[in-house]
């Protein structure tokens, strides 16, 4: 982000601890309908001794292999960590990767009910090589064309059941295949007609979908690209201008940009506030943006304006990058993270 020129200024607004932390209290009351892409990660640990006289490439000797849910399931994973209902919405291969999917779900007792299995389709799976902490290489092995039409049908009837019981709908958006525009126009339809708010974490090539939705949460790097395609006359260097852009053209009630050390920025009509990060140690982003949505998602339900719904996000990203891996979030971390011991604390913007 060497090349953003950060014009925003600090909204001075600001929010008691307690205020922040009783939100946070409200959280288990949520209910909340994640759809998007299901990825399951592999992590294979090992250790090196030798070169392969092969190729100039280290051979890695296994030791454990182990699981762990991605892409929109790191999103229910949050939210499910923080007490609040999910329902997650997406589809698995008929393979192992998907047994140890559903597996997983089931023994942190999600509701499966949404999960599309398709024979045609494998298990969308990233496998991470480790030897001495250090990653040697990545394999994904996916299917990212858009669904089938019978998977399209089985997700349609899935959220018409669900969108009712829910207070919120999340699109977490991989570019896998399961977000594409009839899906969303539908989503979109349901969620007004039941006075349901959506909020995405957006795939930058898709911007032009979320049309209409109440929130989106891109990194920088996803907000600069939109605007590129979107609207390519814009200067693309000025936040405030790439954030203003964006709002109006997507027509929604708010753009919370994560712009990684330098915190938040959070466009409002009429309103820009600055969030500065609250990160004391940063050892891993991974999943950093999927917190931010869930956590800003669950402060929504629980009442929050769009500012406090940020400002607890900030806290939880800031609590998940001192971390090594993907990892949840939970209220206890959340509260002290805020600092709810200070009953007289105040927040800034």
């Amino acid at each position: 982000m060497r090349n953003a020129k950060l014009t925003i200024q600090s909204n001075k607004a600001k929010f008691s601890a307690s205020l922040l932390t009783s939100l946070v209290e409200d959280f288990p009351k949520a209910k909340i309908l994640v759809i998007g892409d299901f990825i399951l990660d592999q992590f294979i640990w090992g250790d090196v001794s030798r070169i392969s006289p092969e190729a100039p490439i280290p051979v890695v000797f296994v030791e454990k292999k182990t699981f762990m849910l991605g892409g929109a399931l790191n999103v229910v994973n949050n939210i499910h960590s923080l007490g609040a209902k999910v329902y997650p919405c997406g589809v698995v291969g008929k393979d192992s990767y998907g047994q140890i999917l559903l597996r997983e779900l089931k023994k942190r007792k999600i509701e499966i009910g949404g999960v599309v299995i398709d024979k045609e389709r494998p298990t969308t799976l990233k496998t991470r090589i480790i030897a001495r902490h250090q990653q040697v290489v990545r394999v994904d092995e996916e299917k990212t064309t858009p669904l089938s039409q019978n998977d399209f049908c089985q997700f349609l009837d899935y959220i018409k059941k669900k969108i009712r019981e829910v207070d919120l709908v999340l699109i977490e958006d991989y570019g896998k295949g399961v977000i594409v525009p009839a899906l969303l126009e539908e989503v979109i339809k349901l969620s007004r007609l039941d006075d349901k708010m959506i909020t995405v974490d957006p795939k930058e090539e898709h911007f032009s979908y979320y049309e209409g939705v109440s929130a989106i949460t891109p990194n920088y790097q996803e907000a600069l690209k939109a605007v590129q395609s979107l609207c390519p006359r814009l200067r693309k260097d000025n936040l405030e201008d790439i954030g203003k852009k964006l709002l109006q053209r997507l027509k929604c009630k708010a753009v919370l940009i994560t712009l990684g050390e330098k915190g938040m920025c959070l466009f409002e009509k009429g309103k820009i506030s600055r969030i500065p990060t609250v990160a004391q140690d940063v050892f891993d982003v991974s999943g950093a943006g999927d917190t931010v949505i869930a956590v800003f998602s669950l402060a929504l339900c629980a009442g929050a304006t769009m500012q406090e719904a940020a400002h607890i996000s900030n806290y939880a990203a800031g609590i998940v990058v001192g971390k090594v891996g993907i990892s949840a979030v939970t209220p206890e971390e959340l509260k002290e993270k805020i600092g709810y011991k200070s009953e007289n604390k105040e927040l800034e913007a």
